[in-house]
């Protein structure tokens, strides 16, 4: 056998181990709860939608008329005028004040929920309310998953799991079995690094496409399939594919850290620092970070945090978009970099259990 018949081999064996082990670690399981966060929060909104739109179908059938006569309220009509108009359709409200000149009435007239603002008992602003669609739900995802899923989910799950593939043997004493037996070290560092992306992507892929339908259920069937048969499919394949890029990415910097440092939780806080102001950073700079690839391979563009302050959405900047299998070969270049400079450590990697 040759020898990179024999490393193939050896790798694949070594996965098949460290699979399992790795995706049902004790010490993950709160990674678990950091991936399938947002899936939960994308469930409870599902169900809050839902039940508006049943409250909704209940008043149109005890109120017919009530979206025409809720619609008779009009800038200028006084408050009390326009909650006689509303108990008049039967039409269900709260009433309730603010200071001594604001007032405040929010009712649902079976098509919408509103909010009435009146100053000084006159209507100056009628708004609806709770009344996101589904492009607006597509939006929010794409910002929950940039902001949230890419930068700290996936990014500390990583830490998680691959910072332990040595580490975590050097911990429970068992990493001389390995070290002890007739395999190269680059081999072992490759066969654990590639069943770390395998644990993950199984993790946080499950993860991306749960929230994805999750976010869909919330609205009319017929609604879904349209955008499904358009471009949804194509959203939801971007999305896991970038998941499984910033697992590959990410995973290499974070294996790499637990066999290099001794503390790797200082470079996790350096890169995460460094990730977080690719915003602010000059376009040149951008390219060196994960999350500047990852972002162009997102379908949809999230907009600018609103809760970011005026002074700072100044000094944000944006970069030429960069085409996506530069993109893709760019965090595979990054990742293989990142693995060869590890694997120069890892065969000096000495056992010292007493130290660790």
């Amino acid at each position: 056998m040759t020898g990179t018949a024999l490393w193939q081999k050896q790798i694949l064996a070594i996965v098949g181990l460290e699979w399992k082990k790795t995706l049902f670690a004790k010490r993950g399981l709160w990674v678990y709860a950091l991936a399938f966060l947002p899936a939960l929060l994308f469930g409870i909104n599902a169900v809050r939608m839902h039940n508006i739109r049943v409250n909704q179908q209940q008043i149109q059938v005890a109120s017919p008329n009530a979206t025409a006569i809720a619609g008779s309220i009009q800038i200028g009509i006084k408050a009390d005028d326009a909650a006689k108009l509303l108990s008049e359709a039967k039409v269900g409200f709260s009433r309730f004040t603010r200071g001594r000149k604001r007032e405040f009435i929010r009712y649902d007239d079976g098509a919408k929920s509103w909010e009435l603002r009146f100053t000084e008992g006159l209507l100056v602003s009628k708004s609806p309310r709770n009344q996101a669609d589904l492009n607006q739900n597509i939006l929010g995802f794409a910002g929950a998953f940039q902001y949230f899923f890419l930068r700290l989910a996936i990014f500390f799950g990583c830490v998680g799991i691959f910072m332990n593939l040595f580490r975590g043997e050097l911990l429970d004493q068992s990493m001389h079995y390995y070290l002890l037996a007739p395999v190269r070290r680059e081999v072992l560092m490759v066969g654990k690094y590639l069943a770390g992306i395998v644990a993950a992507i199984a993790i946080f892929g499950t993860s991306t496409a749960l929230q994805f339908f999750l976010m869909l259920s919330a609205f009319p069937a017929r609604e879904v399939t349209e955008y499904m048969n358009t471009a949804g499919w194509g959203h939801l394949f971007s999305y896991v594919g970038v998941t499984a890029l910033a697992i590959v990415g990410y995973g290499s910097i974070f294996l790499a850290s637990g066999i290099i440092m001794r503390n790797p939780l200082i470079p996790a806080a350096v890169i995460l620092f460094w990730e977080g102001v690719n915003w602010f950073l000059p376009a040149m700079l951008k390219k060196f970070s994960i999350i500047y690839y990852l972002q162009a391979l997102c379908p949809v563009v999230a907009p600018l945090n609103a809760d970011i302050p005026e002074p700072l959405k100044i000094l944000a900047t944006t970069a030429a978009p960069i085409a996506a299998p530069l993109a893709v070969l760019g965090i595979f270049a990054v990742s293989a970099t990142v693995l060869a400079f590890a694997s120069i450590y890892v065969r000096k990697l000495e056992i010292n259990y007493g130290a660790d």
